[in-house]
């Protein structure tokens, strides 16, 4: 995904002259043909995540269109204030980019895992937060965020996730579902870039006689309630899935909006992430996902396990 951003946002700054990219000290090679072409446009901030956030407030404040990068946990946790006071309290058309949200650098430790994040910058007023499920979904996210003219948070993986989908993204709209696979009774939500084990997880289920959708959500916040209020009316088992806690995060997202919208529907909700817990055993993403029951088989036995006893109690 990182070599998707910095090529997708060095063709935004060749049609945008207002668009800058500030680096928290990392990604200096990645951002080679970004400088070259735009090199008064680039800044690298240093390790003080906090000062980029204002530098970058500040940026936007003069025209600019700024984006700034680093590890989710340091532009994210380390900035909060920055984030909440400089930039959405004045709504202002920064994109905060994270490169390796969730467990992508599962082994360096709880210090640089980010598994709270989207429940940090949906709770900020004025933010929209997006989490594209792979490079395909980034390059739109990437467009909408620069035309939005608004604060935005981009949650990206780190490097080789798959891609899902096999063609550009044409006209996408902002707060949608994208549609990946068609079903019947059990419908799988997705947010992120684990949208490649729900795509296997379908698999799986199939293989166990049942034939799931699959809908990814590049946007958390905001939500469509017309796309919601179409899901939770066709289908009878709602599953979402994330690499983030169960606590504030998309789960929580669609738990909340059918509470307050008052829907009426005979959709039985279950939430998929990860529990409240700090992983703090050292491995790959993949490792860590085993051991947190974000893998594709723990899925899939969640699943099985909540339609088979849904079924049941009927």
């Amino acid at each position: 995904m990182r070599n998707t951003f910095a090529k997708q946002l060095t063709q935004l700054a060749h049609d945008d002259d207002k668009v800058m990219l500030l680096s928290g000290d990392i990604g200096n090679r990645l951002f080679d043909e970004f400088k070259s072409s735009h090199f008064d446009r680039f800044i690298n901030c240093g390790i003080a995540e906090q000062n980029m956030t204002g530098f970058a407030a500040g940026l936007a404040m003069q025209g600019f269109k700024p984006f700034t990068y680093t590890i989710a946990p340091f532009c994210t946790t380390r900035c909060l204030e920055q984030i909440r006071t400089d930039i959405a309290y004045h709504q202002l058309p920064v994109t905060i980019v994270s490169v390796g949200a969730g467990l992508s650098y599962a082994g360096l430790g709880p210090s640089h895992q980010a598994m709270e994040d989207i429940s940090f910058l949906r709770s900020i007023p004025n933010m929209n937060v997006f989490c594209p499920g792979d490079s395909r979904e980034l390059e739109t996210v990437l467009r909408i965020t620069k035309e939005l003219n608004a604060p935005c948070y981009v949650r990206m993986g780190k490097k080789g996730e798959p891609l899902v989908h096999q063609k550009p993204i044409i006209n996408y709209e902002i707060g949608k579902p994208i549609k990946l696979f068609a079903g019947e009774s059990v419908c799988l939500l997705s947010t992120g870039t684990i949208l490649p084990e729900a795509v296997q997880s379908i698999d799986l289920l199939q293989n166990s006689n049942i034939n799931a959708s699959l809908y990814s959500f590049p946007t958390v916040k905001p939500l469509c309630n017309e796309a919601l209020s179409d899901i939770f009316e066709k289908y009878e088992h709602i599953i979402t899935i994330e690499e983030h806690s169960l606590i504030g995060g998309f789960g929580s997202t669609i738990a909340e909006w059918k509470i307050d919208s008052k829907y009426q529907s005979k959709g039985n909700l279950l939430r998929i992430g990860a529990p409240d817990d700090f992983f703090k055993q050292a491995g790959s993403q993949k490792f860590a996902r085993e051991h947190m029951g974000l893998d594709k088989t723990n899925i899939h036995k969640q699943i099985l396990a909540f339609v088979n006893g849904a079924s049941n109690e009927n």
